[in-house]
């Protein structure tokens, strides 16, 4: 399989995971950064209003899932240390699930915003991001970027590269509050958002499954596998290892 012509594609959507950035870094710095500092946040934050917001979404969320018989964590809310508590054990429960629930992922996304800020995190790409976003640029493509991570979080790890601020480079940001990863209704939002039809714009993702969902809404799309794992490449995806494979010149 081939990409498509570079004048047809007007358009670049990127995943982060896999795609722009390593697994490792999300999985083993990321996400347990968030669950670590999870209580101390809470702490300092519960009469936040925009905080309190967000927790008050994830009481509402974790009442669902025991009404569903998921067998969340037990909850106790006989004082403010016992519903900080109850807070932090299903939180962090939510995050060993690696939950798309927009709250616990706003939630995430500050608590990484204090660690940049601090100096404690620092955000990752692959070599090949920084060139290919100013390439893509100069072709006159726009990039974007949709995670289930929210907006803020994506931000924040482009901004804070060992290459510089990589949000420059960068036109446009989507999370799940356009939809799920996997309906084919999200990316039509996006294509919408961004003014440009769906067979104008290209999907990158490590994940089939939201290939899949771009591939059904008239995207096309392309499977970033970075890892060299032969075996991840279904015929009717073409698979790439790197940036440098897309619109090189």
């Amino acid at each position: 399989m081939k990409l498509p012509e570079r004048a047809q594609i007007q358009g670049i959507l990127l995943d982060i995971e896999g795609t722009t950035t390593p697994v490792e870094f999300v999985y083993g710095v990321l996400f347990p950064y968030a669950a670590r500092e999870l209580s101390d946040f809470i702490h300092q934050h519960f009469r936040d209003p925009e905080i309190w917001r967000l927790l008050e979404n994830l009481r509402k969320q974790r009442n669902s899932d025991s009404a569903s018989g998921l067998a969340p964590p037990p909850w106790r809310d006989d004082s403010e240390e016992a519903e900080i508590s109850s807070l932090v054990d299903y939180g962090r429960w939510l995050m060993k699930k690696d939950s798309k629930d927009p709250a616990l992922k706003s939630l995430q996304g500050r608590i990484w915003q204090r660690g940049y800020a601090r100096g404690e995190l620092r955000g990752q790409v692959y070599p090949d991001v920084p060139k290919a976003l100013q390439r893509w640029r100069k072709q006159g493509k726009g990039v974007y970027i949709y995670s289930s991570g929210s907006v803020l979080a994506q931000k924040l790890l482009f901004q804070s590269s060992a290459y510089g601020d990589l949000t420059l480079l960068l036109d446009g940001f989507f999370d799940t509050r356009v939809g799920t990863k996997t309906d084919p209704n999200s990316y039509r939002k996006i294509s919408a958002q961004i003014r440009r039809e769906p067979q104008q714009v290209l999907f990158v993702s490590d994940a089939i499954s939201e290939l899949e969902g771009a591939e059904s809404a008239g995207m096309h799309t392309a499977l970033s596998i970075r890892s060299g794992d032969t075996a991840r490449e279904p015929a009717r995806f073409l698979a790439i290892r790197g940036f440098d494979e897309v619109f090189p010149s």
